[in-house]
């Protein structure tokens, strides 16, 4: 290691924060309110050798400085100096190596041990004690990038949300196991690109595709100790920087040919975005970047004992989106993968954080305006996951306008009602059509509510019918991690069977879901592999499964596969074709019409019969549209066991059958004749004027 003095650094630019490459060198900028002193750490092309700086100039709380004839591609990181005094929030220590937040590539993986915490792990004292061994040969190392080498902008799809079908998927899950993707990309960005996913994702009908987090995040320690690691990627510590995990032989640049490759064939990309919290975790947690460079500014501490984290999150820390510095680093990073990366949008995980102010979550809080204001963010696809763990923290309906959010409720009430639970027949009807009960406020639309019934977290389709309970023991925590109350059922059997009957009810509720996710009003999200029935063996917590319980096996699939991914398809393309299947607004001349058996409409005694979850729901529309475009359609909506007789309303020249769950080969029979529907147990059915 050197401390070498360099003369000719320069003042440079406090505004351009990060390592910002110029004409002439490389312009370095740090934000640190509580800082006495930031060392610009240099390192070697092996990230060893080390050269410290210290940045000669402070404005508006930003060190900064230039150094003339630095190329992109050098290895970095900071040391800063200031109090270690964890009882007042500062947690300052120049011993320690710290990744810049900006930090547009991280290089290497933190190797865990006493050097990457701040204070002595073995002391009675735990985080008041301090520790001065150098973390560097432990650390990874920020690189400098130059962002105009990915500058080149290819045309957005621009989806209209209408039109908007959401698919969530794992970028080394979705390509680990791929035969067609040469063994070098899989598990990459450049796998995900490669044309046999594109258009495989293009034939489903989807229209963007939603990733689990792609920022940078290292593999926690209690998880390497069991042999396992971070698979899902909800704890970040970059978010300027890709996971390198994900690289393919380009690196970086693969990220963009991917983002690419998916506008080429009209997809839209959304990323999974994380910051809420970061991988420091509480005061016991390591120190890689935020925490010693300004804990207090960066965290939201405990009113009167900023020894302590505020855990709105549930891990350890809350990221503090009241600061305005912290506040910028938000917006910076979101810019930076909506400009310089061309994303079309993001979901923020924990959204009802970054509407927290002091005083708890607020409509008006300054992340919900800065963002409602952007020029750039606010034409982006926001999608707020509307909860955390603290105070007021469930939020659902809660967003401002301009956002959409994960709808737990549609999850929730379909899972109950197709299960034939009794009294589902309100909240049914609600979710169905959009649940304007919840969102039909302030101008907001129906696609305000994201639909799902699976996502990462939880079941799988085939496991939410295959399964009573959770199997998490590979998890190793002897299967106390996850959800516990699933509303699933294995209609006799748990886990794989081969008794025909029982495979054929899950078949069956798997269509059932299916279309009932697809036919309801609002934005679908299908869970990427749900549409072959993948299994994770009953595993509802594969947040550490980096491994065959998590990826998909795209070979030796029973027909059973295929035939439900060709009903997805379908299902998309009916929704897709048809406007009375995605109702744009809640002011469209659209006439709703409930039924029950008997042909006629639903009452409140109907309503109030918790038994009575037999529906039929009429949409008709006098609006004129294309020459193909159904002014009328009748769905049939039976949860339970046995089969239910359907009297059938008059229309027209009578009622072609579209489709039926019960029967997938079915397609346009002519039902001009019937007045009574025989409507088979557990089934949906789709019908349309003649």
């Amino acid at each position: 290691m050197a401390h070498k003095p360099v003369h000719d650094i320069e003042p440079g630019d406090f505004t351009m924060l990060g390592a910002t490459p110029t004409e002439g060198g490389v312009n370095f900028a740090l934000f640190s309110a509580h800082a006495e002193r930031v060392e610009l750490c240099l390192f070697d092309v092996e990230g060893r050798n080390e050269t410290r700086i210290s940045l000669p100039e402070y404005t508006n709380e930003i060190w900064h400085g230039h150094i003339p004839g630095l190329k992109p591609g050098v290895l970095y990181g900071y040391r800063v100096h200031g109090p270690y005094e964890p009882e007042n929030g500062h947690r300052f220590n120049p011993n320690k190596l710290l990744l810049d937040p900006y930090a547009r590539e991280i290089v290497g993986e933190v190797n865990w041990g006493q050097t990457t915490f701040a204070y002595d792990l073995e002391s009675e004292e735990k985080d008041l004690s301090f520790n001065d061994a150098d973390s560097a040969p432990n650390m990874p190392k920020c690189r400098v990038v130059d962002p105009t080498d990915f500058s080149e902008r290819d045309a957005r799809p621009g989806t209209p949300w209408s039109r908007t079908i959401f698919y969530e998927a794992h970028v080394k899950g979705m390509t680990k196991l791929h035969p067609a993707i040469p063994e070098d990309l899989r598990g990459t960005f450049e796998g995900l690109a490669e044309q046999e996913i594109v258009q495989y994702v293009k034939s489903l009908g989807v229209s963007s595709i939603e990733l689990l987090p792609v920022h940078y995040f290292p593999d926690d320690p209690h998880l390497l100790d069991k042999g396992l690691r971070n698979y899902w990627g909800y704890n970040t510590i970059g978010f300027f920087a890709l996971a390198s995990r994900y690289y393919g032989p380009r690196g970086l640049a693969g990220f963009r040919d991917m983002v690419r490759a998916f506008h080429d064939a009209g997809i839209e990309v959304i990323l999974d975005v994380v910051y809420n919290h970061t991988a420091e975790g509480n005061e016991l947690g390591p120190i890689l970047s935020f925490k010693g460079i300004d804990n207090f500014s960066y965290y939201r501490t405990l009113a009167g004992e900023p020894r302590y984290y505020i855990n709105d999150t549930g891990t350890g820390n809350t990221v503090n989106t009241s600061h305005p510095r912290v506040l910028q680093m938000i917006t910076d990073s979101l810019r930076y993968w909506a400009e310089v990366m061309n994303v079309d949008g993001f979901r923020f995980d924990l959204g009802t954080i970054l509407g927290r102010e002091p005083g708890g979550f607020d409509q008006r809080g300054g992340f919900f305006d800065a963002v409602g204001q952007d020029p750039v963010l606010s034409r982006l696809k926001l999608i707020g996951e509307p909860w955390d763990i603290g105070p007021g923290g469930y939020q659902v309906g809660g967003f401002p306008p301009g956002w959409s959010e994960w709808n737990d409720k549609y999850r929730d009430t379909m899972r109950d009602y197709w299960k034939d639970e009794d009294g589902m027949a309100r909240d049914f009807a609600a979710r169905i059509l959009g649940s304007g009960d919840i969102y039909d406020f302030r101008g907001r639309r129906p696609w305000a509510s994201v639909n799902f019934v699976t996502a990462h977290d939880g079941f799988t389709l085939n496991d939410l019918v295959s399964y009573n309970d959770k199997h998490n023991e590979v998890n190793g925590e002897d299967n106390q991690d996850g959800h516990d109350h699933n509303r699933s059922f294995n209609y006799g059997a748990e886990g794989p069977t081969d008794d025909a009957g029982i495979n054929l009810v899950r078949e069956r509720q798997k269509r059932n879901f299916l279309a009932t996710l697809f036919f309801s009003h609002g934005v679908p999200m299908l869970l990427a592999g749900d549409e072959f029935g993948r299994s994770q063996m009953g595993n509802n917590n594969g947040y550490c499964q980096d491994s065959e319980v998590s990826w998909f096996h795209w070979q030796d699939l029973p027909n059973s596969a295929n035939e439900l991914r060709e009903f997805t398809a379908r299902l998309i393309a009916l929704r897709q074709s048809q406007p009375l299947l995605r109702r744009e607004s809640w002011r469209s001349s659209i006439a709703i019409t409930w039924l029950n058996p008997t042909g006629g409409e639903q009452t409140d005694e109907h309503w109030d019969d918790e038994g009575s979850t037999t529906l039929g729901l009429r949409l008709s529309c006098d609006e004129p549209g294309d020459e193909e475009d159904w002014n009328e359609l009748l769905f049939l909506f039976n949860p339970h066991d046995g089969q239910v007789i359907f009297n059938l309303p008059p229309v027209g020249t009578g009622w072609v059958l579209e489709l039926t769950t019960a029967d997938p080969s079915v397609a346009a029979a002519d039902l001009s004749q019937a007045e009574d529907y025989p409507l088979e147990p557990r089934s949906l059915v789709l019908l349309r004027p003649k």
